[in-house]
This record gives structure tokens, sequence and C-alpha cells, in this order.
């Protein structure tokens, strides 16, 4: 990589999925918005056009974030924080917007934003910080205790919502993230072990235990809690190979709920065939590789770590998503990232994406003038200079 470069491959993986999340958008709403009495009068693009003002404002942070100095970054970890924590206290406010029983949304101009989608972002920035900390002892309690607790303030509230994606997404962003960390398995054995019996307690309800167990038998209720579950199969087995194809699809029609946001991978399969699922697959694969590839570069590290934590976030949502559309996870709201239609996901995977980019520019061989390794708490601290400024 030469000096000031950006990872182009990185770049180019994610222009090809957020064109394609275009294409899908349109093909899965245009009869949609067309028989919506409040978007009758404005065509069938509106969805689209909203997608596409999302997107500009996505690049935006793109950029800004491509330039921005590494040395800033960490000072966005707490702003990052108490900016995601008011917004998500602030949904159970008159700010606040419900949809299909759930309280997710916070109503800001001229649309609305999902805050927990920048609550993962903000904790992987939290972690990166409080790993990367000299005084860090990756086998202290505290040490532990303290990041795990964060992360359970945020569930709470994200149970609040209700949202269980989102307990599920962060909980797993975390859990990775501190053991690439090198936390002991003692530890997080230990919580995974304390929180089965609160995610029983959770799901003792018999129609959410229904909901969480259907996708292992979806056929024996179809018309019920299997319903999302058997129409998101039934549109990626008409796939076939090469699709019905773009607009021919036949599930959009009002028969899979939610087509163009949380199932709009088995819109993907129907219309684009298996031949597309591949190539989305294949493109979120390259992307988790150029990502771990810009981690493994980094020397200081709260950038090994953010550009860790980027990736996995990138990459789970995306796991979580082909296994909830395949039938292999329980069936939860989380959206695809750069495919799916939604402002907040697409803006806050864009502003990830962007700080990739960022780390992505540097060739420590030849920018770096001094390099000094030390050890303290078990844990390789490392202090450099990049022309002439101290990083640490």
């Amino acid at each position: 990589m030469k000096k000031g470069s950006i990872d182009k491959t990185l770049i180019i993986a994610v222009t090809i999925l957020v064109i394609i999340g275009l294409i899908a958008v349109y093909s899965s709403t245009s009869v949609l918005a067309s028989v919506k009495a409040k978007y009758a009068d404005k065509g069938g693009m509106i969805y689209l056009q909203k997608q596409l003002f999302t997107l500009i404002i996505g690049f935006f942070f793109i950029v800004v974030f491509i330039f921005l100095p590494v040395t800033k970054l960490k000072k966005l970890v707490f702003p990052l924080l108490i900016i995601s924590f008011i917004m998500l206290i602030a949904v159970f406010s008159p700010l606040g917007v419900s949809a299909g029983g759930a309280r997710r949304w916070l109503r800001l101009w001229p649309s609305v934003f999902q805050p927990s989608e920048l609550v993962k972002l903000a904790m992987v920035f939290f972690l990166a910080w409080y790993m990367s900390r000299e005084s860090y002892n990756k086998e202290s309690i505290k040490d532990f205790v303290i990041p795990i607790s964060l992360m359970g303030v945020f569930q709470i509230i994200f149970l609040k919502q209700p949202d269980f994606g989102a307990v599920m997404t962060l909980g797993i962003i975390t859990f990775v993230m501190l053991f690439i960390g090198g936390v002991s398995l003692r530890f997080l054995g230990l919580t995974i072990l304390l929180a089965i019996p609160v995610l029983f307690y959770l799901a003792k309800e018999p129609y959410r235990w229904k909901r969480i167990t259907s996708f292992l038998d979806p056929w024996s209720d179809p018309q019920g809690s299997g319903f999302q579950l058997v129409q998101s199969l039934i549109a990626l087995g008409s796939g076939g190979l090469t699709g019905q194809g773009l607009g021919e699809g036949k599930q959009k029609l009002a028969f899979l709920p939610e087509i163009h946001t949380d199932f709009i991978f088995a819109h993907i399969g129907e219309e684009m065939g298996f031949i597309g699922v591949c190539v989305v697959v294949i493109l979120f694969f390259f992307i988790c590789m150029r990502g771990l590839n810009i981690a493994a570069k980094q020397i200081d590290p709260f950038c090994y770590f953010l550009a860790s934590g980027i990736t996995i976030m990138i990459s789970i949502q995306a796991l979580i998503n082909f296994a909830v559309v395949t039938g292999l996870a329980p069936t939860k709201g989380l959206p695809l990232p750069f495919i799916s239609y939604g402002g907040s996901s697409l803006v806050v995977n864009l502003i990830a994406v962007g700080v990739l980019l960022n780390l992505s520019r540097f060739d420590y061989k030849t920018d770096f003038t001094e390099l000094t390794l030390q050890k303290k708490n078990k844990l390789r601290t490392y202090r450099y200079y990049y022309k002439g400024r101290k990083f640490s």
C-alpha cells in the first residue's frame, strides 16, 4: 500500500453492495409505494429517493472520517457514548416513534433515526479505547466488569423498547472484541452462564418462546409464528440459480413482511437467484478480510482494536441477517448492512467504513521514524511517532 492511499478493494466492495441495495430497495418497494395512501401521489420511487438522500449523507460522513486525524478518533469515544445514550433514552420521550409494538425510533427531521445503530458503533469505539489504555489489565476482574456493565445498561434499555435483535448483536460484538483483547475465558464463560437464566426468564412467555423457537420448524405454524420465515424460504427457493428477474418477484406483493428491510436478502435471492446471493456473501467476505487486514497493519492498540471492532460489527450483523433469512436463527429485526432500506443502519455503517478507510491510509514501514515497544500488565503497549506527532 502506498503512502496516503486508501484500501480500494474495500471501497469497491462497499460501493457494489450499496448499488445492489438501491436496486433491491426500488424493486421491493415500487409496488408498495404505489398502493400506500400517503405515497400514492408520489409514484413508486419514494423509498428509493429516501434511500438516496440517506446515501448522500452517508458518503459525506465517509469523506469526513477518511481525513479525520487519528488522534481525533480517540476524542470521539465519550461524545459518541453520551450522544447515543441520550438518543436511546429520548426514544421514550414524545420524540419517540412507535411501530409494530416497538418503540425504537427517534423523530429527527426530516425522517426518523434508530439510536441502537449508533450505540453499536459507540460501544466499538469505547472498547477500543478501554482495552488500549496503559493501565488496562486483561486479567483484572474490574477491567472486565466495567465494559460488561456498560453493555448491560444499553441492553436493558433495548429490552424496554423492545429490541431483542440489538441485545443479541451488541452482546456478540462486545464479547468478540473482549476475546480479541485477550480477556480471560473464565470471565467470558462465567458471564455467559449467568446470562442464560436471564434469557430463559425473558423468554418464559409462551408467545415469545414460540416465536423464538419457530425457526426450528416454521412449517408447523405457517400462518402464525412461522409465517415470515416460510415466506422467506419460498422467496429464496423460487429464485433458482439466476432469479426470476428484477421486478418479477412475487413476495413483495404483501406476502413477505419487511421484505425491503430485514428480509431484503430473501428478495435478492428471489429476483437475482443463487448467483445474486453468492455475490452479496462474497462481497461481505471481502469486506471482512480487508477489515482484518487493515487491523493487522495497525501499530497503535487503539487503532488495532477499532479496526477489528468495526469489522466485527459489520460482519456479525451480516451473518445474523443471513442466518435469520435462511432459517438458521430465530427471526429478529436486524437490517443487512449497506443493502436494507433504512437510514440509520446505512449512515452508521458508512461512517464505520470511513474510519476503516482512514486507518488503511498509513504505511507503517515508511511513515514512522521511531518505534518503542514496552510491556505492562501483560499487555503490549506501543508508543510511536508519525510525522513528528506522538501517538499513544
